[in-house]
């Protein structure tokens, strides 16, 4: 395999990345972004790469949760902390089901671009570029707003930067206190509807009782007021990746800059193609999403070319394949790992399989088919001896109607009422943690029948 450069991926074919067409702004932009400081360090990065070998092992798991993508005009600290606060319920009651550490990433401080599946999109008669991310053009349908515009990175860049300061804040300043997050916890389980989770709840209750009894509270160990939390994104465009890849003096390999785990999309994972060159130069864990069209010789070449080392927690491998969908590809997918002896994290993605269009015209995912994706994926696991190792989620902490069900039903007719997306229904905060508790209850008999092979 031929060295690696930050810049190789340039050599190579390139797709949904979008065509700029002042090609000296965009030049003074990366070379602008090349001076600032990297997002994130190396040594988180190899920190994540630890708890994701750890997930793999079956030993924690994976909550990888967060905005379809990112928004300039909807940046609040309010949406920043609304979002922390429902994964860390959600990362509670999954560590409760699964008695095992929850590894906590956000789709968040870098999550700007989006891959489609036109390049241009039809509107009365009107045919223009599609709206690609707010790193790259504007949502408004407009000749104007939908022309690249590098100076976005920039922008893109800071609001980046902010939200990680603030994440940080979060994580060790209280807000992340074990008895606060219960409670939150505790008033969704006690809502009208939510009385199936109530018992879940009130056994968590009693275990915290029982810690703060033994004099094991957040005032006497640091552990249970803090946590670590980690930032992602799909690594589609290529020009702000390689302007914040930094060399780290301590490995001498190189850092992605932009966040601490990259991931690779279904549509942009051609094996010769330029995403694939980009991830596999960079020390960060990599994400790979399959679907339906991944190929068993395909994912072979992808593992080696991406994880050549075969390193712990350098590759999750994102099944998102919809309901009904799991038992006819997963299998396959997982046999393959399994002959090359190949070291990944499965994590499943219920979200991108299970998106239709409604009456109303909005796009939106039913609760029921996201859940059934997730007891698929889980029974094959068991059916083939294997490690579920984590689930990733659009999700938000706001109060949306994007996607309809769950306990607080969403119908079709109330879409509309907070449908506030620019691109991919979420789950709102309700129906997130709902699903947490659904997990957790996957997780606890997984854990069972473990227990009871272990002794048998």
């Amino acid at each position: 395999m031929s060295e690696w450069t930050k810049s190789g991926w340039r050599e190579k074919p390139r797709v949904q990345m979008p065509d700029y067409t002042d090609k000296a702004a965009l030049a003074a932009v990366e070379a602008q972004l090349s001076d600032y400081p990297p997002l994130v360090f190396a040594g988180e990065a190899r920190r994540l790469k630890q708890e994701l070998g750890a997930a793999a092992r079956g030993e924690a798991f994976l909550l990888q949760g967060g905005d379809c993508a990112e928004s300039f005009q909807q940046f609040s600290a309010d949406g920043i902390r609304d979002t922390f606060k429902v994964m860390l319920q959600m990362a509670m009651v999954l560590t409760y089901g699964a008695k095992v550490p929850v590894v906590k990433v956000g789709r968040m401080a870098g999550q700007f671009a989006k891959p489609r599946s036109a390049p241009t999109e039809t509107v009365d008669g009107v045919e223009l570029p599609s709206y690609r991310g707010d790193i790259i053009n504007e949502l408004d349908f407009t000749e104007a707003s939908r022309v690249p515009d590098p100076g976005k990175m920039l922008q893109a860049y800071m609001q980046s930067a902010a939200t990680l300061n603030l994440l940080r804040a979060f994580s060790t300043g209280g807000f992340a206190d074990m008895h606060r997050v219960h409670s939150w916890t505790l008033g969704f389980s006690e809502g009208r509807g939510a009385e199936k989770y109530r018992d879940i709840a009130n056994r968590i209750q009693d275990s915290i009782d029982f810690m703060a009894a033994a004099g094991i509270t957040g005032d006497t160990t640091h552990e249970f007021s803090t946590v670590e939390f980690y930032t992602s994104h799909e690594s589609l465009l290529l020009e702000y990746e390689e302007a914040l890849t930094r060399l780290d003096s301590t490995s001498g390999n190189w850092l992605a800059g932009s966040g601490h785990m990259i991931w690779i999309g279904d549509r942009t994972r051609q094996p010769d193609g330029a995403h694939v060159e980009f991830a596999r130069g960079v020390l960060n864990p990599v994400g790979l999403k399959c679907g339906p069209s991944m190929e068993t010789d395909d994912l072979k070449r992808l593992m080696a070319t991406l994880n050549p080392e075969n390193e712990e927690g350098r590759l999750t491998l994102i099944a998102r394949f919809g309901a009904g969908q799991v038992e006819s590809h997963l299998p396959a997918l997982i046999r393959a790992v399994e002959q090359e002896g190949a070291k990944v994290t499965w994590v499943c993605d219920p979200m991108h399989g299970n998106t239709i269009k409604s009456g109303s015209g909005y796009k939106t995912r039913p609760f029921d088919k996201v859940l059934a994706e997730v007891r698929e994926f889980f029974a094959v696991h068991k059916a083939e001896g294997t490690v579920p190792g984590g689930v990733h989620f659009e999700m938000t902490g706001q109060d949306v109607t994007e996607c309809t069900g769950g306990v607080r039903a969403v119908s079709e007719d109330e879409l509309s009422y907070r449908y506030h997306t620019a691109c991919d229904p979420r789950l709102n905060a309700s129906q997130s943690l709902e699903l947490a508790f659904l997990v957790a209850e996957e997780l606890t008999g997984l854990r069972a029948e473990n227990r009871s092979v272990a002794t048998g």
